[in-house]
């Protein structure tokens, strides 16, 4: 009877537990194939093939960056960081306008140089001698003549928006096209702040030009002319690294005395 019962399976033994058997799966191992990068969009070679280049190809490398180049030029994202200033910074480069022997300007501008001023100064230039100008030629007129009928000319606010929109934004590109000729490291958006900025003292003036008395007219205007003058002319000499700029710098001075004049002659006569 012993030899019976040890000779059962314990499997089928009345409360035992079956053995554990702890079997070994294989896993299959997967190869991750190799990356291949690859540039979008589609590059479309000379010869009209289609697909994507990847980057180690050196066939139209160069095509490729001068397209985005040129695509930057006319995306408005790329000029968001020109317009990443608060008011205080704008306050700030406004008033160092009016201090002309300063000289320093480059220098304040040169981590973060903006175009908010340029244009906000210039779009405020315009509608203050448009409408300044409007009015010192009324009271011009009533000084003289009393019973002369005077209406406002809306020709003045056109000419205004072609003369300092045009000065502000081409001189600063024909003075950077032509340090570039000679040689000097120049920077259009620095420029077009500069420029931009030494517009402010005419805002401040024009107000004064309302008075209807000539010789103080004459007086104001030069007086603005010329530290508006100073301070181009002086923050160009401080920021061009050449020797040969002397007739640059009295050029500058020249065309900004001629913009202070034009200004008092068209529209405060």
């Amino acid at each position: 009877m012993d030899e019976s019962e040890n000779n059962l399976p314990t499997s089928h033994l009345l409360g035992s537990v079956p053995a554990v058997v702890k079997e070994e799966k294989s896993i299959p191992i997967y190869e991750v194939p190799e990356a291949n990068l690859q540039i979008f969009p589609p590059n479309n070679g000379a010869n009209g093939a289609q697909g994507y280049q990847t980057p180690g190809s050196p066939s139209g490398d160069g095509q490729l960056q001068s397209e985005s180049k040129w695509k930057g030029v006319f995306s408005i994202s790329s000029y968001a960081q020109y317009f990443n200033v608060d008011t205080d910074v704008v306050l700030n480069r406004l008033i160092s306008s009016l201090h002309p022997i300063g000289g320093d300007f480059f220098s304040k501008i040169d981590a973060n140089p903006d175009l908010y001023g340029f244009i906000w100064t210039s779009t405020t230039l315009v509608f203050v001698i448009a409408a300044l100008g409007n009015c010192a030629t009324y009271l011009t007129k009533k000084k003289s003549n009393s019973s002369t009928i005077w209406s406002f000319d809306v020709g003045y606010l056109n000419v205004a928006a072609g003369s300092i929109y045009g000065y502000a934004f081409l001189v600063p590109v024909a003075f950077y096209f032509l340090l570039q000729y000679l040689g000097s490291n120049a920077s259009l958006v620095r420029f077009w702040c500069l420029w931009g900025n030494s517009l402010f003292i005419f805002i401040l003036s024009s107000v004064l030009l309302i008075i209807p008395v000539e010789f103080l007219r004459w007086l104001i205007i030069v007086l603005a002319g010329g530290a508006s003058a100073c301070f181009i002319a002086l923050n160009l000499r401080s920021y061009i690294q050449s020797t040969d700029i002397n007739l640059v710098i009295v050029a500058s001075f020249v065309l900004q005395m001629g913009l202070a004049l034009f200004i008092k002659i068209w529209f405060f006569p």
